[in-house]
């Protein structure tokens, strides 16, 4: 097993090895949505508006730490696996096409020294959260300490996004495209993902649906506004907490019973896998009781493609053949 190390400079002590097999907001490169085209090269200094900070490249980053899953995969898709010095706070293992071994800084939020100790140009969160002092280290800091680093726009707080759409995310991937001097690549890969995305016809018949995604006494499902109602509406399904503009929201089993939705979908995490939610609702005298748990209507998508990253296309496309394959005895 080889571990990347992609210059002279010793690779950081405190690592593991990962083998993985298995909106607008701080968008500022252009008032347009990104389209694909031949795209020209990156001019440098190049200085972009991103969830509320100014940063600047200078030149296209070489050494990158990587924040969630979500960061991780995008780069790795457009062909920046090179680059990457150092991953944290993976949710999950690597879909098979993107399969790599990267060194491991920490399993959870890395601590701003063991970032550090990477040497990196450059970080890239999925979550702003993942800036915090206790955590990689505020932006700010880095950026004096002359790391340079980017959010996921979905997942910005300082500056509220608006519901998340496909297009949003094709600007994310345009923008890394932009950053890192890999136009085409990422050109390529939106292209794809359109073509993808303009294969799935949504469901017909009217079907309500619930988000699992975590929590026992409490379930935490998927709201209105982020990656979870985006890719319900695509497949054609009504989310029942649509009303609730946050992107997942706290719910209660009798709420969720009364609304009694035809199908669930099941966020399938190590934490908290999607075998072990159909036991909690199968078990639990209040849920085993809905048509959707009774008859086995599940729909299963896997954590690192449940937040807003470049696996939602793909997702969605497989959550409908899920919702396809399902018997509603008609």
């Amino acid at each position: 097993m080889v571990i990347l190390n992609l210059s002279n400079r010793p690779l950081p002590r405190r690592r593991s090895i990962l083998r993985q097999s298995a909106g607008a907001a701080g968008i500022a490169l252009s008032v347009a949505l990104f389209v694909p085209s031949a795209q020209a090269a990156t001019i440098y200094p190049l200085t972009i508006e991103n969830c509320g900070q100014t940063v600047t490249f200078d030149a296209a980053p070489e050494r990158v730490v990587t924040i969630k899953s979500t960061a991780t995969e995008l780069l790795l898709s457009l062909g920046l696996g090179d680059r990457i010095v150092g991953v944290g706070f993976q949710d999950g293992p690597l879909p098979d096409n993107l399969a790599i071994d990267l060194p491991v800084l920490s399993d959870k939020l890395p601590s701003q020294e063991v970032v550090l100790e990477a040497e990196p140009d450059f970080i890239y969160g999925g979550w702003e959260s993942n800036f915090a002092a206790d955590g990689a280290g505020e932006r700010p800091t880095l950026e004096q300490l002359g790391v340079a680093t980017y959010v996921a726009p979905a997942a910005c707080r300082s500056v509220m996004p608006p519901k998340l759409t496909f297009e949003a995310l094709f600007n994310e991937i345009g923008e890394m495209g932009t950053i890192f001097d890999v136009e085409d690549a990422a050109a390529a890969l939106v292209t794809e993902q359109r073509a993808t995305l303009s294969s799935i016809q949504p469901d017909p018949r009217g079907l309500t649906a619930l988000w699992y995604s975590s929590g026992t006494k409490t379930p935490y499902v998927g709201a209105g506004s982020n990656a979870p109602a985006m890719i319900l509406e695509a497949l054609g399904l009504a989310n029942i907490y649509a009303d609730v503009p946050e992107g997942w929201t706290s719910a209660s089993w009798e709420a969720i019973v009364d609304a009694n939705p035809d199908v669930i979908v099941l966020v399938d995490a190590a934490w908290n896998s999607a075998e072990q939610k159909k036991t909690l609702l199968a078990d639990n005298p209040i849920t085993s009781q809905l048509d959707a748990v009774i008859h086995q209507r599940y729909l299963v998508i896997p954590f690192p493609a449940a937040e807003a990253g470049v696996r939602n296309v793909p997702a969605t496309a497989d959550l409908a053949a899920q919702l396809g394959a399902l018997d509603f005895g008609q």
